[in-house]
């Protein structure tokens, strides 16, 4: 396996055009003959010929954690080390976010999912991406077409499976839609459930699994936990079915949406037990690597300095204007501005903000986390397998 000779808490930027994870589909679908797809990754000398494509994310799956995976996963390893290649993850490197990424081939700033949970313009209400029932109307809250949406209007037979219960709501349309969706419960599901869709029709065809347990059981117990491990033996399980059934003619694809790394105890600031942190504050979104600061009028500087101080290099505290101007989130149209908080706040080294009362106990219990732009955060593999 070889990849950049980067540390896990270094800084790394998003790599929008041509080394990202919003330039999977375009590239492979460009493979299909998609009109306006490019094949940004120069999949075309591998997989020339191909008429049918898969296309696995698996939450967290980050660069880095391949090696601690290895042991349990060979299948993976083997790949990693023969057919893959590191991309980045979007910024935030958070699963709403680069599942739209995935699905629109855009960085965050253009689709406007910009983060785990963000503030509705014109309200103090945070929308959490993962519990979106419909408010706001998907459709105008992500207005970018997506390839799933393009492929389908050009003659390519397109199919979704992800869990049975995230069907129909709106980060599923948001990032999905234009896709036959198929709910799948666990890996045996995927796999039989993907492989199905890959063989059903004789044209060219894109399948989209997403398979969640490795994240959650980073989230819940840590990377290289006991349960992480039986996650990512499961991983290499659904990935040795799908590339044993791949047909002659296709090509599987896997990626991530991000990494993940430990948080110690100590490194956890706490915004709702510092008053320091609360004041001028009125609606704090985002997550505990990457913190959206929504301010009352004329508080910005205050703010800004009163978190500088207080976290003390253990962040970097920008304004929104500053933080646009980095990149992270590739050009941000007027309407999605007020999306990004007054205030941003991105975790350094093994750092997160957490908020003990006014979020869900969990969140602040959890022990990975990620969002931020440190290499075990950003940096995700592209395994690329020939039927």
């Amino acid at each position: 396996m070889t990849g950049p000779a980067v540390d896990p808490l270094d800084r790394v930027a998003p790599r929008y055009g041509g080394g990202s994870l919003a330039d999977v589909l375009p590239s492979a679908l460009a493979l299909l003959g998609v009109p306006g797809a490019a094949d940004l990754l120069g999949l075309a000398p591998r997989l020339a010929g191909v008429r049918r494509i898969a296309v696995l994310l698996v939450d967290g799956l980050g660069w880095y954690q391949i090696p601690t995976a290895a042991p349990y996963a060979p299948t993976l390893a083997g790949l990693a080390a023969t057919v893959g290649v590191p991309l980045t993850a979007g910024f935030p490197s958070t699963t709403p976010t680069s599942l739209v990424s995935l699905g629109t081939g855009t960085p965050s700033g253009a689709h406007g999912v910009l983060g785990f949970k963000v503030r509705v313009p014109g309200t103090d209400r945070v929308l959490s991406h993962i519990e979106w029932a419909g408010d706001p109307e998907p459709l105008r809250w992500q207005p970018v077409t997506t390839w799933y949406e393009r492929a389908r209007a050009a003659g390519v037979a397109v199919t979704v499976v992800s869990r049975p219960e995230y069907g129909g709501s709106g980060l599923t349309l948001a990032a999905n839609r234009g896709g036959d969706y198929r709910g799948a419960a666990g890996a045996d599901a995927v796999a039989e459930r993907m492989l199905a869709a890959l063989s059903a029709g004789p044209g060219p065809t894109l399948v989209s699994g997403y398979h969640p347990d490795l994240d959650r059981h980073g989230h819940l117990s840590g990377v290289d936990s006991a349960p992480w491990r039986l996650a990512a033996a499961e991983v290499d399980r659904l990935l040795a079915r799908l590339v044993d059934g791949l047909p002659p003619d296709a090509a599987l694809l896997v990626t991530a949406d991000h990494g993940q790394l430990d948080v110690p105890d100590e490194h956890r600031i706490d915004l709702d037990t510092d008053p320091r942190l609360r004041a001028g504050v009125r609606v704090v979104a985002g997550e505990p690597r990457v913190r959206y600061l929504h301010v009352e009028p004329g508080a910005t500087a205050d703010v800004v300095a009163a978190w500088s101080a207080v976290l003390d290099g253990a962040a970097r505290v920008l304004t929104r204007a500053e933080a646009v101007a980095t990149g992270w989130f590739g050009p941000v149209p007027e309407a999605h501005l007020g999306r990004i908080g007054d205030v941003v706040v991105v975790c350094r080294g093994t750092y997160a903000v957490v908020a003990t009362r006014s979020e869900k106990p969990i969140e602040s219990r959890l022990v990975a986390y990620h969002g931020a732009d440190t290499a075990a955060e950003m940096i995700i593999p592209l395994l690329v397998v020939r039927g």
